[in-house]
This record gives structure tokens, sequence and C-alpha cells, in this order.
């Protein structure tokens, strides 16, 4: 695959969940209650493709030894990322925005909501810190043989993971996450592919 495909495929998922950060509501009330729980549903194969930014560079990459401990370690912590963040777009977005919409007249939003948003929250911050120990581990995987080229990616992807934790995708500092997340992982695979396209030169 070349590298510009490459780039292409792993920002796709960010790129597409800026986007829709740009019409996301900012607050979830009787009034926006459909559209809320209509975004989540299509946002709800969307996020754990956001992973593909850490598994294109890791394909075919582990080595025996801590490479292959911390590849195994990243694949984990990117499946724990998608099965927990899933939770939360599951619960406070579909289940809560469900909730609402349909809730009796009179009713106080607020006091429905809050449970989910509190059970969607904690899953939600257990998925985002999986995704930033991913993020480490990949690193640590590619290291070996990638060296300090790694380094610029991890650390847009670091602090994209940081803001993630409590941004999600809300404009503006949530589309701009992602903005992140797609800057970081284009320069990891533009830093595996060129490298992996010099070194088979070489070799012929």
């Amino acid at each position: 695959m070349t590298t510009s495909k490459r780039i292409a495929l792993v920002t796709a998922a960010p790129l597409a969940l800026a986007a829709a950060g740009l019409v996301h509501p900012h607050g979830l009330s009787m009034s926006t209650a459909a559209d809320w729980a209509d975004l989540h549903i299509l946002l709800l194969p969307l996020f754990p493709l956001l992973t593909i930014g850490l598994l294109v560079p890791l394909w075919h990459r582990p080595r025996p030894g801590i490479q292959a401990a911390a590849t195994a370690a990243a694949w984990t912590g990117a499946f724990v990322y998608s099965a927990f963040y899933t939770g939360l777009d599951a619960v406070a977005g579909i289940a809560a925005g469900t909730a609402v919409e349909h809730a009796p007249a009179g009713a106080n939003p607020g006091r429905l909501k809050r449970p989910l948003y509190d059970v969607g929250e904690s899953l939600g911050h257990i998925g985002a810190y999986a995704l930033i120990c991913a993020v480490v581990a990949t690193a640590a995987a590619l290291w070996p043989r990638y060296g300090a080229r790694v380094l610029p990616g991890t650390a847009v992807l670091l602090v994209a993971g940081w803001s993630f934790v409590d941004s999600h995708i809300f404009w503006p500092r949530g589309v701009w996450t992602m903005c992140g997340f797609a800057l970081g992982f284009a320069l990891l695979a533009w830093t595996t592919g060129s490298h992996s396209r010099g070194r088979s030169r070489t070799a012929d």
C-alpha cells in the first residue's frame, strides 16, 4: 500500500468525526433529543474506526521480545477503547437522547439524562485512557525500527488523546481534537510507510 493510501486510510475516521462534531448539538434538550439520538446511532461504528490509525502502522510489525509485547498492549488498548467508548455513545448518546425525546410532557430532562450521562462518562473515560495507553504502546513497538521518527506523531496523538478525555467531538475543542488525531495518525503512517519503502529500495 502506498504511503498516500495509508494516510488516507488512517485519517478518514477522525476527519469524519470532526465533520460530525460541527453539527453535533451542544446540549441535550427536548428540542435536540431526536437529533442527538440519531447522530449517535450514525457515530456508533465510527468511533472504533479511530484505532485504524494505530493498527495500520503496527500491521506486520511485531518482532520477538519487547516489540511483540508492546504490539499486543497496543492492540489490547485499542480493543478496550473501542468497547468502552462505544458504551459511552450507546448510553449517553442513544439512550439519553431517546429517553429525553420520549419523556412525558412536563418531565425534567435533567433528571432523565443525568444518571445516563454519569454512566456514559465513566465508560468514555476508560475508553479514552485506554486509547492513550495504546498510543504509548504503539510508539514502544515502533521505536526499535523507526527510532525518533515516531516522536512527532506520538506527541501529537498524546495531546489529542488527553483532550479527548473530556472533549468528545463537541465544537470547538472536540473538532480540533479529531483534527489532531488525523495529523498524528498521518505522521505515523508517513513515517512507517516512507521508511519501509526506503528499506525496500536499499535491499533491491
